[in-house]
């Protein structure tokens, strides 16, 4: 898509039909990166063939790793160990991947070579302290702008030590950079959360044959261990689900179901969330894909009634909170959130912008510097700005479909990055969704 091209989201009929969702973004990524770091050759089914995960793979690729491509979705991944990354010839562009660059900065700052991860432009204004100060506690050098965003240029041939070190907020990201750097560290590396945050990586390491202890709340590991290849099987992407979820939920008449969607239990809180507002939303076919839970998601069309969301959930949502506003517009009472002031420094301000959003089109948000109340009500047509961010222009996609004239939705690129034929998919479940220049 290009930067220029919108969405127009208007009511379709009701939702119909079983859906395959591409696979989990953040999984795809660190099976990327650990098969890279692993001795022998890893396979990976079910990669999201998104921009972001494209951009982990291609850095790789730049860091001496031969990846393979046997089809769509499919990586066969040739490790090359953990000493065994090559310095690059030029910069590494993370593209939109948050994940990415902060994960990269914990597993580069222990190379013995220099590197400078760079992104886009929505990228480029996130904050990046919160990764780089504590792996300066390590010892790692790692340079940013003088706000403390990308790019990071990080100074290679540092010798690490692991640090016992409690997160100040709760982030899997920053979780993760600093168990790659403590893989190369001396010593113990011993994080500790504030709330427990998603354990794909302990998971995944685990995985890999890394001895790793991860109770709820805490990770440690021992530096100078390896990773043996091993296949990994990417589960359905909840964060992508979650879109359906709640559009099948508030479309009158809808029957969906999604096929083997991830859930990891630190990841679901919109689940939890959905229910508690009266969402009909059954769990089916349990299994586990690559060290992760997964089952079928059957939703139907329920009546929603507004709650106050537990500060508890927060963590296990933070990238649903879009979709979850857009339920909140569809109850029939106030919902309440607090505790989220994470969405400040996402892709956007994601509290800023869901609400404005939901104002344009004739609702009453009361904003909060860590929430808001989000009063429901009969949703009108307008612009959205989605400022680049892939989970507003999709939330407003569903919202649409309950809105009186057309929503017109602007800055859909960044689709691409988590979501590649997410309109597709759409309309073909009974969206009523056009892509425009």
């Amino acid at each position: 898509m290009s930067s220029s091209q919108h969405w127009i989201a208007t009511a379709g009929g009701p939702l119909q039909g079983t859906l395959s969702i591409p696979g989990d973004k953040s999984v795809s990524h660190r099976a990327v990166m650990f098969a890279a770091l692993a001795d022998g050759v890893s396979r990976i089914e079910g990669f999201l063939e998104g921009e972001d995960t494209r951009a982990t793979a291609a850095i790789f690729q730049q860091l001496g790793v031969r990846i393979e491509t046997p089809t769509p979705s499919q990586r066969i991944v040739h490790g090359v160990g953990v000493d065994g990354l090559r310095a690059p010839t030029g910069d590494l562009d993370c593209g939109n991947a948050g994940t990415g660059m902060r994960l990269l900065a914990g597993l580069l700052a222990a190379q013995p070579f220099d590197s400078v991860l760079v992104g886009d432009e929505s990228l480029s204004r996130r904050p990046m302290r919160r990764v780089t100060g504590p792996l300066a506690r390590m010892g790692a050098r790692i340079q940013t702008e003088a706000d403390g965003t990308p790019p990071l240029r990080v100074q290679g041939g540092q010798a690490l030590t692991g640090i016992d070190y409690e997160l100040p907020v709760a982030s899997a990201q920053v979780k993760s950079a600093l168990l790659l750097a403590g893989l190369y560290a001396t010593g113990e590396t011993r994080i500790r959360e504030p709330h427990p945050t998603r354990d794909y990586t302990e998971r995944m390491l685990r995985a890999f044959g890394v001895e790793i202890d991860f109770p709820p709340g805490e990770a440690r590991l021992a530096g100078g261990q390896r990773l043996r290849a091993t296949d990994i099987v990417v589960p359905a992407d909840f964060s992508s689900a979650a879109f359906f979820l709640v559009a099948a939920s508030i479309i009158p008449g809808s029957g969906l179901r999604l096929q083997r969607v991830g859930l990891n239990p630190r990841r679901t809180g919109l689940l939890a969330a959905l229910r508690l507002m009266g969402a009909d939303i059954v769990e089916e076919n349990h299994a586990s894909q690559g060290g992760e839970p997964v089952a079928d998601l059957v939703v139907r069309h329920a009546p929603l009634h507004g709650a106050e969301i537990p500060e508890e959930l927060v963590p296990d949502m933070i990238d649903e909170f879009p979709a979850l506003f857009i339920a909140a517009a569809a109850a029939s009472s106030p919902t309440v959130v607090s505790g989220a002031a994470e969405l400040r420094v996402k892709e956007s301000d994601r509290l800023a912008a869901m609400s404005a959003g939901l104002r344009t089109l004739g609702l009453r948000v009361d904003e909060t510097p860590d929430g808001a109340t989000i009063f429901p009500g009969q949703l009108g047509a307008g612009t959205i700005e989605s400022h680049g961010d892939h989970r507003i222009a999709m939330s407003f996609a569903v919202a649409g479909q309950l809105a009186r004239g057309e929503v017109r939705i602007n800055d859909i690129a960044n689709v691409a990055t988590s979501f590649p034929g997410f309109d597709a998919l759409a309309t073909g479940a009974g969206f009523g969704l056009s892509v425009r220049d």
